[in-house]
């Protein structure tokens, strides 16, 4: 296998790893849902996913390819969110140590969560230091091996089993949509889907004030964005991914974008109708759905990415949502 390339048959390798280690997440279905879109729709529920996210895929998937002697000088990764809790988990499950580089300002409740799956919290001043600078120099003083995000063809594969499964759970999918952040989600579901389903479309979802991947897309090129105050805090990419925009640039049919008001509108859509915890992130792709950015075509399938938000902050989102409605 080469260590440069996103293949099906990595992807393939990825979900040997993770058989009964990652949960096989269901494909939801509402009537209201599919007279509302006027089509045909399935929910890929990453939420009941382990750590609440897609995210555990991609960590576990790197972390476990580690040799003997990687594993005991330990991982380091940044990440106040489902990264850092993914990282965290898998590292706990393989007996490796971590330390996730998060902001001293972060959500107490993430970092919570955090340090309950085992991991060593390394606190940073946002407004002063670099959260890579950080975690890179924590890897050069401890040999520690430096997990990111999104931008390794491992962590990228890991994301693909979703797409493995949903080709398998949906074999007559014609679009699958999916959140875009720093792109490795899209990279590894994309290159799934496309692979075993060659008519399958799969398109990409970001919000519209965090668009770097569809300026990206237009201008033929990577384009940095300033930074994003999105409530989306999962998709506040500046840039894609190195390596995940080669991929998503040949393979994505299209990248559409979503206000912030239509994200709230399909957090409430899951939580009253199908009565599931979505995170502004993973309520993106079904944004586009609901509000019209993207029209259903045959059977399609959307990514519901996560479910970590606090209660308090997904209270506060929709009811600020229906008080200007």
């Amino acid at each position: 296998m080469l260590d440069d390339a996103l293949t099906l048959d990595r992807i393939r390798a990825a979900a040997a790893r993770l058989d009964a280690v990652a949960h096989r997440t269901p494909l939801l279905s509402s009537t209201t849902l599919d007279e509302r879109c006027c089509g045909r729709v399935l929910l890929k529920a990453e939420p009941f996913q382990r750590s609440g996210s897609f995210k555990f895929r991609g960590a576990y998937s790197r972390l476990s390819l580690l040799d003997p002697a990687a594993r005991e000088a330990g991982v380091v990764a940044f990440s106040s969110g489902n990264h850092g809790a993914a990282v965290a988990l898998a590292a706990r499950l393989l007996g490796i140590p971590a330390v996730i580089v998060v902001p001293a300002d972060g959500s107490a409740a993430k970092l919570a969560a955090i340090e309950g799956y085992g991991a060593q919290l390394r606190r940073y001043d946002p407004l002063t230091e670099s959260r890579e600078q950080v975690a890179a120099q924590i890897a050069a003083d401890r040999s520690m091996t430096l997990v990111r995000p999104f931008d390794d063809y491992d962590v990228m594969a890991g994301q693909g089993t979703i797409g493995l499964e949903l080709a398998d759970q949906a074999p007559d999918v014609d679009q699958v949509l999916v959140p875009v952040g720093g792109g490795g989600l899209a990279a590894g579901v994309s290159t799934a889907v496309t692979g075993l389903l060659p008519r399958a479309s799969v398109v990409g979802v970001e919000p519209l004030i965090a668009s770097d991947t569809s300026q990206s897309l237009r201008a033929g090129r990577r384009v940095t964005i300033d930074e994003p105050v999105t409530i989306a805090d999962g998709l506040r990419a500046t840039e894609p991914g190195e390596l995940t925009f080669a991929v998503n640039s040949r393979l994505l049919a299209d990248v559409a974008t979503v206000s912030e008001d239509d994200i709230i509108d399909a957090m409430q859509f899951c939580f009253t109708r199908l009565k599931v915890v979505v995170e502004p992130s993973g309520a993106v792709p079904l944004a586009a759905l609901l509000s019209g950015a993207v029209r259903p075509t045959g059977c399609t399938v959307v990514v519901l990415s996560g479910g970590n938000i606090d209660p308090a902050d997904f209270s506060a989102l929709t009811t600020a949502r229906q008080a200007v409605s």
